[in-house]
C-alpha cells in the first residue's frame, strides 16, 4: 500500500504546492487545518495577513478547496486551547518579563508539530509521514548516521530558523517538499496545477495590527533612561519596546537612541546610542541540540549562528552548559542581542540546534 501522508495546510500557495507534489509522487495524502483564532479582536492592516486572527475562516475554505481539486480528504481540528495554553500565554508572559518572545518558534514545535500531530492520531487517521510547505530540508547524513535538519537550497527563503526546537521524533516523520525549490518555482507549481493562486497575498505574520492586545497585564508608565542612568523621557510600559528599536521614544537629540536594555525590575527603558547596541556573546537556556555536541570535536567548538531569522550565520565558538545551557561567543559584535529571542547554530546548512536568548553577556 502507498505511503500515507498528512499534510498541514495554512490555505496558502506553499502548503497547496506542497501538496500537489506529494500527490504527484506517487503518495496518499490527507489535508489538514489547524483553528486556533478564538475570536479575539485583532486590527486589520490592508495588505497583510495573520496566522491568528479573522482570516482563519478564509484559510480554511481555501485549504478545503485546494484539497478538493487534488482529490484528497480534508480535515480541520479545534487547537484553539492548545494555542492559547502554549502560545498566547507564553508570549504575554514573556512580554511581562521584559522579554521579546518568538511566537512561531513555540507554534511550530508544540502545535503545528505536536498538538496538531497529536490531534490527527488521535481522531483514527493512520498515517506514515507528516509534511508541511516550509522552505527547509531533511536530509541522511552519512557522517551523523541520522536524518538531519538543513537550510533550504533557497538561501533568501529558508525557514529552518523557526523549525530548531523540532524534536528528533518529529524530524524523522516529517517531509519537506519544497526544500530544495524557489518561491518563484513553488508558485509555477500551483499555476500550473490551477490551484487558484492568481493573487498571492503577502506572507503570513503571528498577528496583524498591535501585539498588546494579546498583553494580559497592566501596563505601568516608566523612566526612559541612557546606559548612566541619566533620565530621558517616559514610557508607557515597557512590554511596548524590544531590543534595537529606534522609534517611537519620544527622545529629542542630535543623535539617534535605540532601546538597548529593558530593566524590570526597575520598570526602565534604557537607550543608548547605535555603537552601544552592540555585543560580543550571550547565554542562552531551554537548548535543543538535534545533533549532539559530543559530535562535532572539542568544546567549545567552532560553528554558526543567528539570532534574527532573516540573518545571515556568522561565526561563533559555542559553549555547551550541562544539557540546557550555553555561550556562544561571537567572533565579530552582532546588533541587538534581544532575550526572548531564538539563537540557532548551524554546521554549514545542518541545523546544530537552539535556544532561548536569556542575557548579552
Amino acid at each position: 500500500m502507498k505511503e500515507h501522508v498528512v499534510i498541514g495546510l495554512s490555505g496558502g500557495v506553499d502548503s497547496s504546492a506542497a501538496a500537489a507534489l506529494l500527490v504527484e509522487q506517487g503518495y496518499r495524502v490527507t489535508g489538514v487545518t489547524m483553528n486556533i483564532w478564538d475570536g479575539t479582536s485583532m486590527a486589520d492592516l490592508e495588505g497583510r495577513h495573520a496566522c491568528f486572527g479573522p482570516d482563519e475562516e478564509e484559510d480554511a475554505a481555501k485549504a478545503a478547496e485546494v484539497c478538493d481539486l487534488l482529490g484528497i480528504p480534508f480535515h480541520q481540528f479545534d487547537l484553539k486551547k492548545e494555542y492559547r495554553d502554549v502560545v498566547l500565554t507564553d508570549f504575554s508572559d514573556e512580554y511581562s518579563r521584559g522579554r521579546t518572545p518568538n511566537p512561531c518558534v513555540r507554534c511550530n514545535s508544540r502545535i503545528k508539530f505536536g498538538a496538531l500531530v497529536d490531534k490527527v492520531t488521535e481522531s483514527g487517521i493512520d498515517f506514515d509521514y507528516f509534511a508541511t510547505g516550509h522552505y527547509v530540508r531533511r536530509e541522511f547524513n552519512p557522517e551523523l548516521g541520522m536524518q538531519v535538519l538543513m537550510r533550504a537550497s533557497n538561501l533568501k527563503k529558508d525557514q529552518s530558523y523557526f523549525l530548531y526546537r523540532l524534536t528528533r521524533e518529529q524530524i524523522n516523520r516529517t517531509l519537506f517538499p519544497l526544500g530544495g525549490l524557489t518561491k518563484e518555482e513553488v508558485r509555477a507549481i500551483a499555476e500550473s496545477r490551477n490551484l487558484g493562486f492568481e493573487k498571492i497575498r503577502e506572507s503570513q505574520d503571528f498577528i496583524c495590527g498591535d501585539y498588546t492586545e494579546l498583553l494580559d497585564f497592566d501596563f505601568i508608565p516608566g523612566d526612559i533612561v541612557d546606559a548612566e542612568g541619566n533620565l530621558l523621557g517616559r514610557h508607557t510600559g515597557f512590554a511596548r519596546y524590544t531590543i534595537g528599536q529606534r522609534r517611537g521614544l519620544g527622545i529629542a537629540a542630535p543623535r539617534p537612541y535605540y532601546v538597548i536594555a529593558i530593566d524590570r525590575e526597575k520598570n526602565q527603558v534604557v537607550v543608548g546610542h547605535k555603537e552601544q547596541g552592540y555585543g560580543h556573546s550571550l547565554e542562552a537556556g531551554s537548548m535543543n541540540w538535534l545533533v549532539s555536541p559530543d559530535k562535532l570535536g572539542e568544546v567549545p567548538f567552532e560553528a554558526q549562528a543567528k539570532i534574527r531569522s532573516q540573518q545571515k550565520p556568522f561565526s561563533v565558538k559555542v559553549e555547551p552548559i550541562g544539557e540546557t545551557g550555553c555561550r556562544i561567543h561571537f567572533i565579530e559584535a552582532q546588533w541587538a542581542v534581544t532575550p526572548g529571542q531564538s539563537v540557532v547554530v548551524y554546521d554549514g546548512d545542518v541545523v546544530i540546534g537552539g535556544g532561548i536568548i536569556e542575557k548579552q553577556l
